[in-house]
C-alpha cells in the first residue's frame, strides 16, 4: 500500500481480475472445445494449403466462432516458417456487423481490402454477426466476397444462419458449430476448477452445464459467479439457489408421491415451488425432463442418454425400476399436453393442479387394467364353456304353421251340445295356430289303446288326418283366393251341419252360433291374409301423388305444381313452362307403366302434354296504408294505441 503522490489518497496494490471466460480462450485448434469436427477440417486445409477465401462459422452462442475465426487468422499467418510467438494484430480486422451494418461500413471495408498485409502472408476479416448487415450492405460486399485479393481471406460469424442471403452463402465454405456437451463442458469446469485450487461438487458442475444449454461461455461465467459466493467452494446447494433452478430431488420426491397416490403432499410442494418465484411451465419442463429420463433408464442401451451426474444417474436407475412403463409413458404424455396448454390456460395453476391429481390416480388405473395372460384366461374359459342353444325363428302363421282343416272341426264340434259351442270355439284358435300341439296329440290318439274309448274332443284329433295337415302346412294361401276360400269353409260348414244332424237325430246348431263358429274358423290363421287382401283403386289424384314422391327433386319439383286431367282415355298435363315438356318425355315411359299397373280401371292409353297459358302477375310494393292494415289485423290491439295515442299516417 502507497500513498498517490498527486492526489496523497493511498492506492491499493491489487492484481486485475479476468473472467475465466477470456482466462481460459483456446489459443489452439487442439484446444477448442467440444468442435473437433471444424478443427481437425480447417487444420488438414492448412496443411495441404487448400484454403478457401471465404468461410462462415454459424452456430448457437458461446460456442467458439470468434476463437475458431482467431485462432485460424493467427495459424495462417505462423505457416511457412512464420514465428508463432508474432503478434499479427495487425493483419486482422474484427468488424461487429451488429452496429456497423450500413453500406458505408462495407465501403470503407472494402477500401482497406485493397491495402496488402506489411507483416504476414494474410490479411482476414472477421465479420461477427453478419446476418445483421442491411441489404444494401450485402449487394455492396457481394462482388468483393466473389473475387477478393489473394491475400485477403473473409470469416463471417452468425447465430442466425436463415437471415443470410443465398447469395452470400453460395460464396463461403460453411461450418456449422454444435452445442457443447454436458459431459465436455464439465471436464473442462474440472480442469479449471483444478488449476484454480476450487473446491468443486460434480452435482454443481453438471448443473451448470445443463443450465448453460451448450455454451461454454454461459456456463464460465456462471462458474465465476458460484466461486464469488462460495468463497472458492462450489457446492449443489448453492449453485441450486444462485442458479434459481429446480433441483432435480424435487422432481424425484413429487414421483414417488405420485406413484403412491399421495396426491396431497405433491400438491403442497408444487405450492411451496410457486412460492420461490418458479412458474408453472418451468415445474412442467422440469417432470417432462424426468420423465423422460426415467423412460430411457427402463433400458439398458438408452440409458448411455442421461445427461446427469453419476449420483443422480443411479438414482434416476433406481426409480425407474420401481416404477412401471405404462405409468412412465402416461405422464410424461400428461406433462407434455399440460405444457402445450398453459400459455393458453386462464388459470394456470390450476391446470398444472389437474395433472397432478390425474396422475396421482394413474398407477391405480393401471393396475385395474386386466393383463394379458387374464385376458387370455377369460378367453379359453368362455370357450370351453357350452354354448348357449340356438333358438330357430318362429314360423309365420300365414307361410309356416299347419293348418287345421275346417271341415273335421266342425265335423267333432256338432256331436257336443248348443251350449258347449262358445267354449269349442274359444279353444279352436290356439288348436289351430299351434302346430306343435296338434302333432302331439295326433300321435297321443295313434298310441292309444284299442279299449280305449275316446271322448268327443278327442275324436276331433284323430278325425284329423296328419297328411291332410302337412298338405296344408305345406300349402301358402293365396291372397287374390281368400274369398273363394271362404265360400268353400261356409259350404263345408252347412253340409257338415246337415249331415251331422240327420244322421245322429241331435239337434242343429242354431243360425245365429253356426254364424259365429263359421267366422271363427274363417279368421283362424288367416288374419295376416285379411290385412294382404287388395286395397280399394287409387283415384287419379292418389295416384299422382304416390308417383311423384319418389322422384329426384327436379322430377317433383316439375310435377308438383302441374294440373292433370283425362279426357278420352288420355291423361293430358298442362306445364306451366315450355322447358318442362323435356322433363315429361324423359319420365313418360314410366309414368305410363305405373298408369296401367296401379290404375288400370281407368284404362288411359296415352299421355299427352300441352303448355298452358301463363299468367304474369304484376307485383307492385305494399303501399305504407297497407301495411298498417295488415299489422292492425294482426295485432287487434294496435288500432286502440294508435287511437290513444292520436296517431295517423301522414
Amino acid at each position: 500500500m502507497g500513498r498517490c503522490l498527486l492526489c496523497g489518497y493511498f492506492a491499493i496494490d491489487m492484481d486485475q481480475f479476468v473472467v475465466s471466460a477470456r482466462k481460459y480462450r483456446p489459443t489452439t485448434f487442439e484446444d477448442v472445445i467440444g468442435q473437433r469436427q471444424v478443427a481437425e477440417t480447417l487444420m488438414h486445409e492448412i496443411n495441404n494449403n487448400k484454403l478457401a477465401q471465404a468461410f462462415l462459422f454459424t452456430g448457437p452462442r458461446g460456442v467458439g466462432k470468434t476463437t475458431c475465426a482467431r485462432i485460424l487468422a493467427k495459424v495462417i499467418n505462423a505457416q511457412d516458417g512464420g514465428d508463432p510467438n508474432q503478434d499479427y494484430a495487425f493483419n486482422i480486422f474484427e468488424l461487429d456487423a451488429a452496429s456497423n451494418n450500413s453500406v458505408e461500413d462495407i465501403r470503407h471495408l472494402i477500401d482497406q481490402v485493397r491495402i496488402p498485409p506489411q507483416v504476414g502472408k494474410y490479411k482476414v476479416y472477421i465479420i461477427d454477426e453478419v446476418h445483421m448487415l442491411s441489404t444494401a450492405g450485402f449487394s455492396a460486399f457481394l462482388k468483393t466476397l466473389e473475387e477478393p485479393p489473394s491475400y485477403a481471406i473473409f470469416i463471417l460469424a452468425t447465430t442466425e444462419k436463415h437471415k443470410i442471403l443465398p447469395t452470400i452463402l453460395s460464396r463461403c465454405q460453411v461450418f456449422n458449430f454444435n452445442r457443447i456437451e454436458t459431459r465436455d463442458m464439465v471436464e473442462h469446469l474440472k480442469g479449471i476448477a483444478q488449476k484454480e485450487s476450487i473446491e468443486a461438487s460434480e452435482d454443481a458442475l453438471h448443473l451448470i452445464a445443463r443450465k448453460a444449454d451448450g455454451g461454454l461461455r454461459d456456463a464460465l461465467s456462471m462458474f465465476d459467479q458460484l466461486v464469488s459466493f462460495g468463497g472458492g467452494k462450489i457446492t449443489y446447494e448453492s449453485a441450486v439457489d444462485i442458479l434459481s433452478v429446480l433441483d432435480l430431488d424435487t422432481f424425484f420426491d413429487v414421483t414417488s408421491m405420485l406413484a403412491s397416490s399421495n396426491i396431497a403432499n405433491a400438491l403442497l410442494v408444487y405450492d411451496g415451488i410457486i412460492k420461490k418465484g418458479f412458474d408453472g411451465l418451468t415445474f412442467l419442463g422440469g417432470m417432462a425432463a424426468h420423465f423422460r429420463n426415467l423412460a430411457v433408464s427402463k433400458e439398458t442401451k438408452t440409458q448411455s442418454l442421461l445427461d446427469v451426474s453419476e449420483s443422480f444417474k443411479s438414482k434416476y436407475l433406481e426409480q425407474a425400476n420401481v416404477l412401471s412403463f405404462a405409468f412412465i409413458l402416461n405422464g410424461l404424455n400428461s406433462v407434455s399436453e399440460a405444457e402445450e396448454k398453459y400459455k393458453q390456460s386462464r388459470n394456470p395453476r390450476l391446470l398444472v393442479e389437474l395433472m397432478l391429481i390425474k396422475l396421482g390416480h394413474l398407477n391405480s388405473f393401471i393396475q385395474s387394467i386386466p393383463s394379458l395372460e387374464e385376458v387370455k384366461k377369460k378367453i379359453g374359459q368362455s370357450s370351453d364353456s357350452p354354448k348357449p342353444a340356438t333358438f330357430k325363428r318362429s314360423p309365420s302363421i300365414v307361410e309356416d304353421k299347419p293348418k287345421v282343416p275346417a271341415s273335421s272341426l266342425v265335423s267333432a264340434t256338432s256331436d257336443l251340445p248348443v251350449q258347449e259351442s262358445t267354449s269349442i270355439s274359444s279353444s279352436i284358435e290356439p288348436l289351430a295356430v299351434e302346430s306343435s300341439s296338434i302333432q302331439s296329440q295326433t300321435q297321443e290318439a295313434d298310441s292309444t289303446p284299442s279299449n280305449h274309448t275316446p271322448n268327443t274332443t278327442e275324436k276331433s284329433f284323430v278325425a284329423a288326418d296328419p297328411k291332410q295337415v302337412s298338405q296344408v302346412a305345406a300349402t301358402r294361401l293365396n291372397v287374390g283366393s281368400f274369398e273363394e276360400f271362404k265360400r268353400k269353409k261356409a259350404a263345408s260348414i252347412k253340409s257338415t251341419d246337415v249331415t251331422d244332424s240327420a244322421s245322429d237325430g241331435g239337434d242343429v246348431l242354431p243360425e245365429s252360433n253356426k254364424t259365429v263358429l263359421a267366422q271363427e274358423i274363417t279368421m283362424v290363421g288367416a288374419a295376416p291374409i285379411a290385412q294382404m287382401s287388395p286395397s280399394a283403386p287409387k283415384t287419379l289424384d292418389e295416384f299422382w301423388i304416390d308417383f311423384y314422391q319418389p322422384q329426384t327433386s327436379r322430377v317433383l319439383t316439375c310435377l308438383k305444381g302441374l294440373k292433370y286431367a283425362v279426357e278420352d282415355n288420355v291423361l293430358v298435363i298442362t306445364l306451366n313452362a315450355s322447358h318442362q315438356e323435356s322433363i315429361i318425355e324423359e319420365i313418360r315411359p314410366q309414368m305410363m307403366q305405373a298408369l296401367r299397373t296401379q290404375i288400370p280401371h281407368l284404362n288411359i292409353q296415352g299421355i299427352q302434354s300441352v303448355v298452358g297459358k301463363i299468367e304474369v302477375q304484376e307485383r307492385r310494393p305494399y303501399t305504407d296504408k297497407e301495411k298498417l292494415e295488415y299489422l292492425m289485423k294482426k295485432h287487434p290491439g294496435l288500432a286502440e294505441a294508435l287511437e290513444t295515442l292520436h296517431l295517423r299516417l301522414p
